[in-house]
């Protein structure tokens, strides 16, 4: 069935986001055009405006409409501690999770040459010039367990050593509640070898 152009656009513009398929996005569209079309103007409006006014942190690369962010530009944070994630969804579930009151550095990705994704892309040469200001304590590195993640913590590692500041990474085993029998190799070896005494 061929369905009109309008219809068409907005479809595929819905498959444009992560985890979105054709059926999705049809399911989408329908719902908007049939039951929803207030929501989908304010949608329309909200996704025009983000896309216009909102830049990046000119310090840490966090999403913010401002020069600084509102972490950048708090008082009270600890500017001694500076942990680097990939992306800004990584800083909002830190916050969320933990206590954290550092300042963050968002890559906005992870090394990938196949990609080409070096360090350029990743604005690491804004992360040498913070980390060499003398500010930063410890670097706490908060790269996902991938491939990728692994490789981009220790380019990072092998720059904090080489600006004299400790780095850290976060720790990765078994979740909360989880049963070792159903854990998989890889998270299971990552815990079993990064054990900690216990208090």
């Amino acid at each position: 069935m061929s369905y009109s152009p309008l219809l068409v656009r907005l479809i595929d513009g819905l498959r444009c986001m992560p985890g979105i398929g054709q059926k999705s996005a049809q399911r989408i569209a329908f719902h908007l055009l049939e039951r929803d079309r207030d929501g989908a103007g304010n949608l329309s409006s909200a996704l025009a405006d983000a896309v216009t006014g909102i830049g990046h942190c000119s310090r840490c690369r966090m999403f913010t409409e401002q020069e600084l962010c509102s972490i950048c530009s708090a008082s009270g944070r600890d500017a001694t501690l500076l942990c680097v994630v990939e992306s800004p969804a990584d800083v909002m579930a830190i916050e969320d999770a933990t206590g954290f009151r550092g300042m963050y550095f968002v890559l906005m990705g992870h090394l990938s040459p196949l990609d080409g994704i070096g360090p350029e892309e990743l604005g690491l040469a804004g992360l040498e010039v913070w980390l060499n200001g003398g500010e930063v304590v410890e670097l706490i590195i908060a790269t996902n367990p991938t491939v990728e993640g692994d490789a981009t913590a220790h380019y990072l590692a092998d720059m904090a050593r080489r600006l004299k500041v400790k780095a850290s990474r976060i720790a990765h085993g078994v979740p909360l509640g989880g049963e070792l029998e159903f854990v998989d190799g890889g998270t299971l070896a990552h815990a079993f070898f990064g054990r900690r005494p216990v208090d």
